[in-house]
């Protein structure tokens, strides 16, 4: 039993990238956020204007329409065993500038330690059985500034801190910045933010007893030791064009490409240098009252049953209502970060300006 237990402690270590390395770290982070972004498959980083720009693309906070905004969003893996949550709240400074702060947790709670099931005497005491959870959770503090020289141009970056916990087994403190620039005029948009620009280091401490030590020595694991982990920076890059069709009628469509430099990944364009992953997305709206999205994504090379590569696609579907231009109610159908063993998940999220800003 207490074999199990220190499998199931190590796993847990593992999915959540314990191990010194770059490639998928902190990948928590790259979900999103807000039920319109991940309707259009993360295709917010030239077109975001509200408190998730925070997250998109900070520089997209200059574009708030309400002096305070907050924004709040619930998504469950795995019929609700793992939970990601997500909240902001911005405020609008001036016509020119803007700041915000952001909490993002992605965590499994109530997960049983039964390192201690047995006591001394060889007797199996489920008393014994406590719970821990193992869970990420990210801090961003935002700031944005417009150029009034400039018209449309903005500016934006995220001072980041990370802290990743496992229990009582393992803790790790992160720092990051990430910096954003967007530019619009007459419907055209275009964006660009440097994720992890100055990379994000995490530092990993562990704490574990001597009865795990040695059931991990015993089953042959290796003994984790205090390390540091490395995100490297991606290149986030995008672009989009909005269609008054009159009458009240709008569109929008925007395209991302999301660039890494961490080695190849199983993305529509790789190279051991650099893999591309592109997104469209598309959103009609009528009086920005109701609106209607989708979006393509997650474009990958997979081998069917008869082994032959074939390029797979994600396909996203959402919708959105406006309730006096205060309340904004989002809802996605989405594969959320493509993790999940179902094909696709409900998400909700809930968006709250007051006082309209004025310039």
């Amino acid at each position: 039993m207490r074999r199990l237990a220190a499998i199931l402690v190590l796993v847990a270590m593992c999915a959540l990238g314990v191990h010194a390395q770059s490639k998928y770290s902190n990948e928590f982070l790259s979900l999103g956020v807000g039920a319109r972004g991940l309707g259009m498959s993360n295709t917010m980083c030239a077109i975001t204007d509200d408190i998730t720009s925070a997250y998109w693309n900070p520089a997209g906070l200059t574009r708030m329409d309400k002096r305070y905004q907050l924004a709040l969003m619930h998504a469950e893996y795995f019929a609700g065993i793992a939970k990601y949550d997500y909240g902001g709240i911005g405020f609008k400074i001036d016509s020119n500038q803007a700041v915000a702060f952001s909490y993002i947790r992605f965590g499994v709670d109530n997960i049983m330690n039964t390192t201690q099931l047995i006591d001394d005497q060889g007797n199996v005491d489920y008393d014994r059985i406590t719970y821990f959870s193992a869970a990420d959770n990210a801090f961003l503090l935002s700031y944005a500034y417009a150029f009034p020289q400039v018209q449309g141009l903005s500016v934006g970056a995220n001072a980041k801190v990370v802290y990743r916990k496992i229990g009582k087994f393992a803790n790790s403190w992160g720092f990051g910045l990430d910096f954003g620039l967007q530019y619009h005029r007459k419907g055209w948009q275009a964006g660009l933010m440097l994720r992890d620009g100055t990379s994000t280091f995490n530092a990993w401490r562990y704490s574990l007893t001597d009865d795990v030590i040695a059931v991990f020595e015993e089953t042959g694991n290796e003994i984790p030791e205090n390390e540091l982990e490395m995100t490297m920076p991606a290149l986030l890059l995008g672009g989009g064009k909005t269609v008054h069709f009159g009458k009240g009628f709008h569109g929008t469509f925007a395209i991302g490409l999301d660039c890494t430099f961490d080695g190849k990944r199983n993305s529509l364009i790789k190279s051991n240098f650099m893999s591309v992953d592109p997104h469209l997305g598309m959103e009609f709206d009528y009086k920005k009252i109701v609106a209607l999205r989708f979006g393509l994504g997650n474009f990958q090379r997979e081998p069917d049953f008869d082994g032959k590569m074939k390029t797979t696609l994600q396909i996203n579907f959402g919708i959105g209502l406006n309730i006096k231009n205060i309340v904004a109610i989002d809802y996605a159908f989405t594969d959320l970060g493509n993790l999940s063993i179902a094909q696709y998940s409900h998400i909700i999220s809930l968006k709250v300006g007051l006082d309209k800003f004025k310039k």
